[in-house]
């Protein structure tokens, strides 16, 4: 359950391992998931939210359906990289769902993900009203997609954008 780094080897799951991207928002959570190589990330779904462990159990089935084995949280931080109240409501709902879920649990930038798909969306020509419902998951593929990348492109264990305050690493069931 490591929190905001590249893993320290890029394989350390296996060969071949999918892995599960989570936009959580306050009213619903879109869902990615990588290719079965864990390259590429493509929306899978968007969970309307009911209460949190509700939520939680919702997202375990999901990943064991997925076979993941390992699940990446988009982490809302500021422009300056500061968290506030809604990267702490997403700390606490992934420190739920580790309680939940046996696989490791990593914390990603999320900085500009929906924007970046309600632009990538207009750009194909999506009207707003069917982006409605379908952007949460395509936010979700695109933090997905940029932890996938860094995976590739620096597995050393300091790479990652989100550690928790005051240190480097961690578990998503220890206090920041």
């Amino acid at each position: 359950m490591t929190i905001g780094r590249a893993s320290d080897d890029p394989f350390r799951h296996g060969p071949a391992h999918r892995v599960l991207g989570l936009d959580v928002g306050q009213r619903r959570i879109g869902v990615a998931v990588s290719d079965a190589l864990g390259l590429t990330a493509q929306p899978l779904t968007v969970l309307t939210r009911r209460e949190p462990a509700a939520d939680a159990e919702a997202v375990c089935r999901l990943a064991q359906e997925q076979e993941a084995q390992v699940i990446v949280v988009g982490l809302p931080v500021g422009l300056k990289g500061e968290e506030g109240p809604a990267a702490e409501r997403v700390r606490e709902f992934g420190r739920l769902l580790a309680g939940k879920v046996g696989v490791p649990i990593e914390f990603w930038d999320e900085r500009f993900s929906t924007v970046e798909a309600e632009r990538a969306m207009r750009a194909g020509g999506a009207t707003a009203r069917q982006q409605r419902g379908v952007v949460d998951k395509v936010a979700a593929a695109l933090v997905l997609q940029s932890y996938l990348d860094a995976q590739a492109r620096h597995p050393e264990p300091t790479c990652g954008p989100c550690p928790p305050a005051g240190r480097q690493g961690g578990q998503a069931g220890e206090e920041p």
